[in-house]
Order: C-alpha cells, then structure tokens, then sequence
C-alpha cells in the first residue's frame, strides 16, 4: 500500500499494489465533501470525519467500488466502520484509548471481537492478533530520506499469515488503512 505524494494536498489516496507482481490492484480514495475540504485548512485532519473508498483497479481505469472505511470526529478514540460495496456494514475497528504504539479492536459486523491489532512502541509495525496467533502483519515501510523529510507519503507492507480468509483480508487491508488515518496524519 503506497500512498500518493502531492504539494498541499487536502484528501490522501492510496495506491494498493500486489508486491509479487508490482502492479497495482486497487486504489484507496479519500472521498471529502466541500466543507470538510474547507475544514481541513484550519482542523487537524485526524480529528474530522472523514470516508475513504476502495477501488478495483483495472488498467489505468479505476473499476467498481471493493469496500469503504468511515471514521466520525474523534477526540481520543476513534471508531472506524467498514462496509461492502453495497454500503452495509461488515466490521469495526475501535482505537484503544491508551497504548503506546497505537492499537484497534477489531469487531465483525454483530459487534463481536474478532481479533486486535497492537503496534510496536515506534508506530511502525503492527501485529494482527486473534489471541495469541498472528494472523497477519502491517508494516510501514521506510521511504528513503528525500521522501521521508519532504513528504508525509507513507507506504505500508500488509502481509497474512495461515490459510486466506476473505472477511479477515479485507478487515486487514481496511486496518492498514485506518492505522494512517488515526494515527499517521497530521
């Protein structure tokens, strides 16, 4: 998961990328009204709602809409609902009021927990835990010095461990997109 670098940029996009292959499979938009826009001028943008889609990528053509992530206001914790492409909800991410490197609950759409996803104490790699079994891991990925000191552009490695499972590779996949909208943006 690459995000798009741009000068004064008010929404993020992200471009997801099968790392066998180096092409990009999807891309993640943030999708803002105008007065959200306008917010952002003056408002930290991790605290404003925001809502972030997913496409199919197909060619130099973005396709159908794969799932979206909401996230309302937030102050100190941050809720962050996961929906299919018919706007039905199919999962939960909540933010843990306290932790050092950042950490979610991970709740399906009965609001049951379905795993936690806890950082290391730098923020930059992320454990995707159903108890004790690893179930995958999100890393961020260091972008070399240029883009690190110039930009705010992060990339991320998503991996899953053990057998696929299609309900928990998209809860990940919407996690590491959530790790950056709650606690990477500034």
């Amino acid at each position: 998961m690459r995000e798009h670098i741009g000068l004064l940029k008010i929404s993020g996009a992200f471009d997801i990328i099968d790392p066998a292959t180096q092409q990009k499979i999807a891309e993640a938009r943030e999708e803002l009204g105008t007065f959200q826009k306008f917010l952002r001028l003056f408002v930290n943008r991790a605290l404003l709602s925001t809502s972030v889609k997913v496409y199919e990528a197909s060619g130099t053509q973005l396709g159908s809409c794969v799932f979206s992530i909401d996230r309302g206001m937030a102050l100190f914790r941050s809720h962050v609902t996961v929906r299919d492409a018919n706007g039905t909800p199919i999962g939960s991410l909540k933010s843990k009021f306290l932790s050092l490197g950042g950490a979610f609950t991970v709740f399906n759409s009965a609001d049951q927990e379905l795993a936690t996803i806890k950082g290391d104490w730098k923020g930059w790699n992320f454990k995707f835990l159903r108890g004790t079994e690893e179930l995958g891991t999100i890393s961020r990925k260091w972008g070399g010095l240029g883009k690190e000191l110039f930009t705010t552009a992060d990339s991320y490695v998503i991996s899953l461990n053990g057998e696929p499972d299609p309900a928990l590779n998209l809860m990940l996949l919407a996690a590491g997109l959530s790790i950056d909208m709650v606690y990477k943006t500034k």
